[in-house]
């Protein structure tokens, strides 16, 4: 298997694992605020989702940046 797939997957199963303990950890999370988003508000979420989802996306971004650097060396 080539060393950019195992690459990939490593970084899927590892981004997969911090969203479940994301969602494991905001069970009893009492804050919850609207996140606007273009033009439309969504529902209310726990602030540990939004700063976690967004955290996860970034590492995702990241990983995958790094993989399409990689490439054209």
């Amino acid at each position: 298997m080539s060393f950019l797939i195992k690459k990939l997957i490593f970084h899927i199963i590892f981004n997969f694992s911090l969203f479940l303990i994301l969602i494991i950890g905001i069970q009893n999370s009492s804050q919850k605020r609207k996140v606007n988003f273009l033009n439309t508000e969504t529902i209310k979420l726990p602030i540990s989702f939004i700063v976690g989802v967004s955290f996860i996306s970034g590492s995702i971004a990241g990983s995958l940046l790094n993989i399409n650097s990689e490439e054209k060396i």
